[in-house]
């Protein structure tokens, strides 16, 4: 047995490590977190001080056990979990459950996953930080009390089966604000005017008026006005300009960035990252620094100079801007910035350019502009001096790229091609210009934009709100949760104007664009808004974001020792806990209710509220014995769904028929438009050109004769008396259904010939092996299977009878 047992979080950290140590040392993962709270309401005692209640989660209990036997058997157990505030805990509680002296046990730490750092780590080991786990445990302890006392509530007051949390709902509030700013925008009208001139060699000028028009009629008196004018260069302004490299990459602008340039969600950035940092190629991916080493800087220094030339390179260190930093450790970065590609899968490529890309262009030199303004003067046919207005050109041309040459970073902001800036063709001043055309387009105020996953993280992380590693986790559950839905929609079309002077004619036509469309955006939900309602109302301080920024400081607080945790839970839970009881006797249920008119047929109010499983619109008041209800589409809202929307609803179910002797039927649920055969439920898919309310009974008929093709196709296997097992076409394969588990059929296995009795060893093998599951970015965790004693079962019944598949299962009609 290795005299060193070093325990790290995820078993790819602990390969990578066990290869830099030698064999006096055996590295062994605890797959994350190995103790939490219970889920139930004795895991803190609240009257003793706020005291948590710990216990070994139950896909853990193995873990631990081995690496107690292995602590048991070593001379020296070293600590390796990641550097931040959950992985000190997690040593902590590793310490705790392996029955180590916290004291006394070893715990080293690493930015980057090098034989270097791994071995200076080894030489330069501390003891657990108990403040930094104390700062842990009082985000733990104040998140579970927020949840598990608001969540009730929600239950009560709004609708079963709902969650609050403290950073999760002040996160779809956010969401909610700006729905309400778009709901509440006015859009307007204005026309910019553009000239096109024509110069030698084929060149042309463009140069747009320096004020934007409102009106139509004053649009076509300028363009008027402007027919047969003399015009002129008045004056010509030329400046030089900087533009500096942005800062090495922190949690939140990585996934920024990644979101931009890759197209990659929060949690995806988070997952390949992991990847890249376990594998030893950057530096850990939870932070909010902006510092590099000063050996960082000169491998920049080093690649920068052999690469590009010593006059691209100008060595700086950047100071961060965000509130309440917790992390004094480096950027993310490149191990070693002389790799510029690494091996891997396509995304760890293309996330580890950006990263080095990003990094290098943070240490070189500033690129150099020069912006060139030329202003147009306007002389209408007949006068003697110009008019006030002028046209406007702007030029921008780079003398010296610096950091240009290798990045360039991204915006939120859409792009415009409203703008006539570019490279100005050359000018002097009294140069006069002949107009080749003139237009005044009509443009529209834009509406504030809907949040990205990034730049969601980008606003938390501006008032201070959470941390790096809880930005993903945040992101996932609000879409979890169904408060938020993160989807792609279609514009709407839309007309607009343009007047064209060309040849001394006015011309004017309408022309159509499609305006509204987005992707990737985050909506909030119709549950989303009521909750939040409901939140703000009568919790306005937990909702409140300068609280929750002041909460974040506090644990910042905590984990410097200046501050007991357990204070900061008193003064916290009293008040909190009172507003729940207030709210618990006096608020009133709230379901979003609102009333759209009045049904022609029946003359009762017609409603549209939350109902207990979601958006839905109601014919009758809430103590009218026979109401009528019908769900909403997915893409419709309780928040402005037209009382014409609402009728077309109560359309449904359709009847269209009768199939092989059962009714055949369509309607709305949950997830989207179905046909109904008897139990059979068939999705019906929008995009195909069905509608529930247009279908015709043939077609809904080979939809169900599509579904039972599926359906036989899927399966290869049965086995009459245990219908809970089956043999099965998947995805990526054939495999074995074993009631709610799935079991892996052996590579080269001829899956149709299985018998009964090598589908039972299969599954016994997979019970005596259990599988992993995938945990907190993309970290594995043991999972433990529920046991089904298939064979003894079989035993006692006798062999259960085999069903082969046909290959179809449609009938002629």
């Amino acid at each position: 047995m290795s005299k060193n047992l070093v325990i790290v979080e995820s078993p790819a950290k602990a390969k990578t490590i066990e290869g830099y140590l030698g064999s006096d040392y055996i590295v062994k993962s605890s797959y994350g977190h190995v103790r939490d709270l219970p889920k139930s309401d004795v895991a803190i005692n609240i009257k003793d001080g706020f005291v948590p209640v710990y216990e070994v989660t139950e896909d853990k209990k193995a873990v631990v056990s081995e690496l107690r036997k292995l602590a048991q058997k070593s001379e020296t157990v070293w600590l390796a979990t990641d550097e931040d505030r959950e992985g000190e805990a997690i040593s902590w509680h590793l310490a705790e459950a392996l029955n180590l002296d916290v004291k006394t046990t070893k715990r080293i730490v690493f930015h980057e996953i090098t034989k270097k750092a791994i071995q200076e780590a080894i030489k330069n080991p501390r003891y657990i930080d108990l403040d930094l786990v104390n700062a842990q445990q009082a985000r733990r302890v104040l998140d579970r009390l927020v949840g598990f006392e608001l969540s009730p509530v929600l239950w009560k007051k709004v609708r079963p089966s709902l969650s609050a949390g403290r950073v999760q709902s002040v996160a779809v509030r956010i969401l909610v604000e700006r729905e309400r700013e778009i709901e509440k925008f006015s859009v307007s009208s204005f026309y910019n005017v553009r000239g096109i001139f024509g110069l030698e060699n084929n060149a042309a000028l463009k140069a747009d008026l320096s004020r934007k028009i409102v009106e139509s009629s004053e649009a076509n008196q300028f363009l008027q006005q402007s027919n047969g004018a003399n015009f002129r260069i008045g004056d010509i302004e030329t400046k030089p300009a900087k533009r500096t490299a942005a800062a090495p990459f922190t949690t939140s602008t990585l996934q920024q960035e990644a979101s931009r340039k890759l197209g990659f969600s929060v949690a995806q950035t988070m997952t390949v990252a992991q990847r890249l940092y376990e594998s030893g190629k950057i530096t850990y991916m939870r932070t909010d620094s902006v510092n590099l080493s000063e050996f960082a800087m000169d491998a920049c220094k080093n690649e920068i100079n052999s690469s590009f030339g010593s006059q691209y390179s100008k060595p700086r260190q950047y100071t961060g801007k965000s509130k309440g930093a917790q992390e004094a450790h480096e950027a993310i970065r490149p191990t070693e910035m002389a790799a510029r590609e690494v091996d891997g899968e396509r995304n760890e490529i293309r996330l580890y350019e950006l990263i080095w890309k990003r990094t290098i262009a943070s240490q070189m030199a500033d690129a150099e502009l020069e912006k060139t303004t030329a202003t147009v003067s306007i002389t209408p046919q007949g006068a003697s001096q110009p008019i006030k207005d002028v046209l406007v050109a702007k030029g921008e041309v780079i003398k010296f790229e610096g950091f240009l040459k290798v990045y360039m970073e991204s915006t939120d902001d859409e792009e415009s091609d409203d703008s006539a800036s570019g490279m100005l063709p050359p000018l002097k001043v009294g140069q006069e210009l002949n107009l080749s055309e003139m237009t005044a387009t009509q443009r529209y105020t834009q509406k504030p934009p809907r949040y990205s996953e990034a730049a969601l993280v980008k606003k938390l992380e501006e008032l201070g709100i959470g941390r790096p590693s809880t930005y993903a986790p945040t992101i996932s559950t609000v879409q979890k949760r169904e408060y938020v839905v993160k989807e792609e929609r279609q514009g709407t079309e839309r007309k607009y104007e343009v007047v064209t002077l060309k040849s001394n004619r006015i011309h004017a036509e309408t022309k159509t664009e499609t305006t509204g469309a987005e992707k990737g955006k985050l909506y909030p939900t119709d549950i989303g808004i009521v909750v939040t309602d409901f939140l703000v109302e009568n919790f306005p301080t937990i909702l409140d974001y300068q609280f929750t920024a002041k909460v974040e400081e506090e644990f910042d607080t905590i984990a410097e020792g200046k501050m007991e945790w357990q204070e900061m839970m008193k003064s916290f839970y009293k008040p909190f806990h009172t507003s729940v009881e207030r709210t618990l006797e006096t608020a009133q249920r709230a379901t979003g209710e609102r009333e759209l008119g009045t049904d022609p047929a029946s003359g009762k109010p017609i409603i549209a509220r939350i109902g207990r499983f979601g958006p839905m619109v109601q014919i009758g008041a809430s103590d009218d014995e026979d109401k009528k209800f019908a769900s909403l589409r997915s893409e419709q809202s309780i928040g402005n769904i037209s009382l014409e929307e609402a009728l077309k609803l109560f359309e449904l179910p359709r009847t269209l028929g009768e199939y092989e002797g059962k009714s055949v039927s369509t309607a709305i649920g949950r997830f989207g438009p179905y046909v109904k055969h008897g139990s059979t439920f068939a999705s019906i898919k929008p995009k195909s050109g069905d509608d529930p309310y247009t279908i015709t009974f043939e077609r809904a008929v080979e939809v169900i004769r599509e579904k039972a093709l599926a359906e036989s196709l899927r399966l290869i296997t049965a086995f009459d008396e245990y219908p809970d097992i089956q043999v099965l076409n998947g995805r990526f394969g054939p495999y074995i259904k074993s009631g709610k588990e799935n079991v892996k059929i052996p590579k080269g296995t001829d899956a149709a010939t299985l018998s009964l009795d090598e589908v039972l060893e299969l599954i016994k093998k997979a019970e005596e092996n259990p599988s992993v599951k995938r945990g907190k970015f993309g970290k594995k965790a043991p999972v433990s299977k529920e046991k089904v004693p298939l064979k003894k079962a079989a035993a006692k019944k006798g062999a259960p009878k085999k069903t082969v598949a046909k290959k179809s299962a449609t009938k002629k009609k």
